[in-house]
């Protein structure tokens, strides 16, 4: 099983046991608000845009999140029948996209909704099929730090994590806004209001990254998996992993002895500053990879790629923001 691109859905039949694996900010069965009056049905794959949409929407908005819980991975989600209701049920529903959840395209399919899907990665306006460069800097810090072949950063895969892109957040929002206001419009100018100042908020975490950038261009950082790759971006940072490690752990394969050998290097070397951490998936190599930077004396930033309890989409940046410009000793 790929750990990257989330396992086939498991469609249930409507009388099987109704146990949502996520969360809802309402009633996962709640019908759409549009011809009725009452709220628009939102459903969100994960947290993160569910948060986003109630950010938008307001009280307007009836958001189901498939995937909430911190502790839960999303590369082994499985749908239940409720969850199929809710889509079903729904009037716009918000995804990564990019091959990252694709249980909603599956679920869309087979509920036969008519409602407005919402394409994160569309709205991005990245290109899936153009891979990830991993800023202007990757040649040379490629030079500088191995000359095995296999270590080139300009062609690695399309980064699908697109909620770690700050200007892809705000692109979304007015999406969404559009979308809300379409559906329901007496409210379409509040919708564009919240969006706005969503927007402002997103801008102020961009600066901050801009800030970071002035500090530290080029820079060298690892990661176990590409989960901050855009916000690595954004700060001017430099990605040095070997992509055969990032991409086999992503991947849920081995890493070949070679590779992990070249990874530890990194740390043991000296040639990172830090090293971020996703914490929902874990593995032998990974866990190496953390004992390494720790022997080393790299800070350590943990990520996530749900929203953590208690945190809204800015705050959760924010938090990233500061941890990163720690580490970096800003």
């Amino acid at each position: 099983m790929k750990k990257r691109s989330l396992p086939a859905l498991l469609v249930l039949p409507a009388t099987a046991a109704l146990v949502l694996s996520g969360c809802s900010t309402g009633d996962a069965g709640a019908s759409g608000g549009d011809a009725d009056g009452g709220a628009i049905a939102v459903v969100a794959s994960t947290n993160v845009y569910g948060d986003i949409a109630t950010t938008v929407g307001g009280d307007l908005v009836d958001v189901t999140s498939i995937i909430s819980d911190p502790s839960q991975d999303p590369h082994s989600y499985e749908a239940d029948a409720r969850t199929q209701l809710a889509v079903s049920k729904a009037d716009v529903i918000v995804e990564n996209g990019g091959g990252y959840d694709p249980f909603v395209d599956t679920m869309v399919d087979a509920s036969g909704t008519d409602a407005t899907v919402i394409s994160a990665v569309d709205v991005s306006g990245l290109d899936p099929e153009a891979g990830h460069d991993d800023h202007d800097h990757a040649d040379e810090a490629s030079d500088a730090a191995t000359t095995d072949d296999h270590d080139d950063h300009d062609h690695a895969a399309f980064n699908e994590h697109v909620f770690y892109s700050l200007p892809s957040m705000a692109a979304l929002a007015t999406a969404m806004a559009d979308e809300f206001g379409r559906v329901d419009t007496a409210n379409a100018d509040t919708f564009t209001a919240n969006a706005e100042a969503f927007g402002a908020k997103v801008a102020d975490l961009e600066a901050q990254a801009a800030s970071i950038e002035a500090a530290h261009d080029g820079e060298s950082v690892a990661y176990t998996e590409p989960v901050p790759g855009y916000l690595f971006d954004a700060m001017g940072l430099v990605n040095v992993t070997p992509d055969a490690f990032s991409e086999a752990i992503e991947e849920g394969d081995d890493v070949s002895p070679a590779v992990l050998n070249e990874t530890l290097k990194l740390f043991s070397d000296g040639r990172v500053d830090l090293l971020a951490y996703n914490e929902q998936t874990s593995s032998p190599e990974t866990e190496q990879v953390e004992a390494a930077a720790t022997d080393a004396g790299v800070a350590i930033v943990p990520v996530t790629e749900l929203l953590p309890e208690g945190e809204d989409y800015v705050s959760w940046q924010q938090s990233n923001i500061d941890a990163i410009s720690e580490a970096l000793g800003k």
